[in-house]
């Protein structure tokens, strides 16, 4: 299988080709305007190859010269265009799908301009009548989100609302015409589907927070997230016309920058600026080298519907994606369809945007083979816990699916009904400076000790559980309580004025809770101040033991206190 790759040095084009090196049943043609960057390219590739390698074979393409003649000469079974922008394709935007049609070739393209997917089934009697496939926008936006939507709404009798985002990590590397490509409608209308009618909002300019999380995993920071012009405005309702919302975004870190760059789509809005398309260099130089913070990035899609009994319900699929296998989903639609094709399972004939072309479980196979999480949380259409049962333990809400991966112990202690008490027995040690002891004294917390008897009575009350721990006599307390806003998807444990939000993170046999945010009454602390330390709860031998270390960076080790606990006969 030929597979032409326009822009196959570029950011997405390669990614592309990365993602199809090790498939010794295709050739991959690396095209750009510049052979020498084509053949670097390829060297480099085939380098980080395994021997059993596609082949490859650099060539020139130039889609401003003549399409038809380049694309007859290099005779290829696919062409992938990953140039772009699309939205500045100019007086004949469909020239490439136009000659491939032509010659018979079938084509995908990566296009994020929701005019331009659009726009394609203008060539579907075309494609049909010449036995090709013409798929446009594979690519997260729509093709990952409709895909998701289709699992989400199972069970669902009607959709009402649909809202995503992308939150790319810093590190990912965005390309030119992708910084291009937003600047050219920040500030702008764009058109998408608001209160059951078509309405404009306006480009970058409308915001919203969301934390990704997948149930069990350790989540992203609360994200700011921006109104983007992207295929899923327009696909998404042309395939359930019941939508009455849709909204799509996209959450840029660092904050500032993206803080600055809604700024200046602001004064596109008022006109005080004509467009940003002029300073697109100056923020691809900004974005690529002005960055910092964890190298992870995610996307998340919530559907909003009604079931059988025609109750509102919100479902809501998060996916992460570790280090540089984020970059990499962008691309895997393609390659999704190129090794469904390879197995004889091959598009219809016809032009139409990607979106009902793969499904949920084409992605899942793919993210098996890297570090990327996904997973889904179910509730009410205001966000409240799904039943109209008494609420459930507040563990039990936050894990979500993982809940049920828990080993039986820790589930045990935690599905709390009304109150429960467990008893054991704890080593304890303490910081010996000065600061350690008073920061331990200020928090009640229990003396140094082995073998020291310890009971921790647990409270529902209101969702909240109040947890009162006793050493030997010792007593020290805490509110736990689930997250909102910024500190959604976590935690948070209140002592006294001190608030710690803290992820739960299920991980094999452990629960690991790990510290995401602090604050003192009320007003957010700096995160590197913020105490650390390896917490966990585990199952050894079949019983519950638990292991809490709290250290500061100033004072080192505050408090350790590690041991077991078994439920007391007679509590609920």
């Amino acid at each position: 299988m030929r597979i032409l790759i326009l822009g196959g040095y570029g950011t997405f084009g390669g990614r592309l080709a990365r993602l199809l090196v090790d498939e010794p049943r295709v050739e991959l043609l690396i095209a750009g305007r510049s052979i020498a960057k084509a053949e670097s390219f390829r060297r480099d590739l085939l380098v980080a190859a395994s021997a059993t390698a596609a082949q490859m074979q650099a060539c020139v393409f130039d889609r401003d010269a003549d399409v038809e003649k380049q694309l007859a000469r290099i005779s290829p079974d696919l062409v992938v265009d990953a140039t772009g922008p699309f939205q500045e394709y100019g007086d004949d935007p469909y020239r490439v799908v136009k000659a491939a049609i032509k010659l018979d070739i079938n084509y995908l393209d990566l296009a994020d301009a929701s005019g331009f997917v659009d726009g394609i089934a203008a060539y579907d009697t075309a494609a049909r009548q010449a036995g090709v496939y013409v798929l446009s926008g594979v690519s997260s936006f729509p093709v990952l989100t409709a895909a998701v939507v289709r699992r989400l709404a199972v069970g669902m009798t009607r959709i009402t609302g649909v809202e995503g985002g992308i939150a790319p990590s810093p590190y990912a590397g965005v390309g030119l015409n992708v910084i291009k490509a937003i600047s050219s409608y920040a500030g702008k209308p764009v058109k998408l589907v608001r209160d059951g009618r078509m309405l404009t909002g306006v480009g970058l300019v409308e915001t919203r927070r969301r934390t990704i999380c997948p149930p069990g995993q350790l989540p992203l920071k609360s994200t700011l997230f921006s109104l983007v012009d992207v295929p899923d405005l327009r696909a998404l309702p042309s395939l359930w016309s019941s939508l009455e919302s849709v909204w799509m975004g996209a959450g840029p870190v660092p904050e500032i920058l993206h803080r600055a760059l809604i700024g200046l789509s602001w004064l596109v809005s008022r006109r005080l600026i004509p467009t940003l398309l002029p300073f697109a260099g100056l923020f691809y130089r900004a974005i690529n080298l002005l960055r910092w913070g964890e190298h992870r990035g995610g996307m998340y899609v919530d559907v909003i519907g009604r079931d059988s009994s025609g109750r509102d319900l919100r479902r809501s699929w998060h996916m992460l994606a570790e280090g540089d296998h984020g970059p990499l989903i962008p691309s895997m639609a393609v390659e999704a369809i190129v090794r469904r094709c390879l197995e004889g399972r091959v598009p219809t004939a016809g032009a139409r945007s990607g979106a009902t072309d793969l499904e949920l479980e084409d992605y899942e196979r793919l993210f098996e083979k890297r570090e990327i999480h996904s997973g889904c949380w179910e509730s009410n259409g205001d966000g409240t816990h799904r039943s109209s049962a008494p609420v459930p333990p507040l563990y039990r809400r936050m894990l979500g699916d993982a809940w049920d991966q828990l080993p039986k112990p820790i589930r045990m202690i935690h599905d709390i009904g009304g109150s429960s008490r467990m008893t054991g027995l704890a080593d304890v040690a303490r910081g010996r400076n000065l600061i350690a002891r008073l920061i331990a004294a200020i928090f009640r917390f229990p003396a140094a000790g082995t073998q020291i008897p310890v009971s921790v009575e647990f409270r529902q009350d209101e969702g909240s559980e109040i947890w009162i721990r006793d050493f030997a006599g010792e007593q020290f307390r805490s509110i736990q309580s689930e997250g909102r806003g910024r500190n959604e998807r976590l935690l948070v444990e209140t002592f006294g004025p001190f608030r710690f939000s803290l992820a739960l993170v299920a991980e094999g046999l452990k629960l690991h809770l790990v510290t995401r945010r602090w604050s003192l009454f009320g007003v957010p602390l700096p995160p590197a101040w913020a105490p650390t330390g390896d917490s966990f709860e585990t199952v050894i031998d079949d019983r519950f033991h638990f292991h809490v270390e709290i250290r500061h960076p100033i004072c080192g080790l505050i408090v350790r206190y590690a041991g077991w606990l078994t439920r007391s006969a007679g509590t609920s």
